[in-house]
């Protein structure tokens, strides 16, 4: 079994960046709401940023995120691997993403942070893929 984790743009923290600037506000002005705030902030970053991931087991490759339902993708049926910057809402925490084409119509935008052996890794598996990237 292989874990790939995603890769982390900069980028994925901004729009935590108002709600952190509140929680800070009402800590300076006393409110224990604001530290309830704060906590919840950084525990979705974290909770985000450790739960997305790629596991490739056996011929399966298991994409696992938070709020993602696990696709679980059987690696004989990927067809193509080719360099994307969709802004797609996708198990992906960076733009720097490919996209998995599988079966006959579904794809899944993933930004694994070491893409050269994470792509290695499924053409061992299935050396029919055809990669752009």
């Amino acid at each position: 079994m292989k874990i790939y984790k995603s890769k982390i743009d900069w980028w994925m923290g901004l729009p935590l960046l108002y709600p952190i600037f509140k929680s800070i506000v009402g800590i300076i002005e006393g409110e224990w709401i604001g530290y309830l705030g704060l906590t919840a902030c950084f525990l979705f970053f974290f909770f985000i940023s450790k739960s997305t991931r790629y596991i490739i087991e056996e011929n399966q490759l298991t994409v696992k995120c938070l709020f993602i339902v696990n696709d679980k993708i059987d690696i004989s049926n990927i067809r193509k691997i080719e360099k994307t910057g969709s802004i797609l809402s996708s198990p992906a925490l960076s733009l720097d993403r490919i996209a998995l084409k599988f079966n006959k119509y579904d794809e899944v935008y993933i930004s694994p942070k070491d893409k050269k052996a994470f792509v290695e890794d499924l053409l061992k598996l299935n050396s029919g893929i055809e990669v752009k990237i």
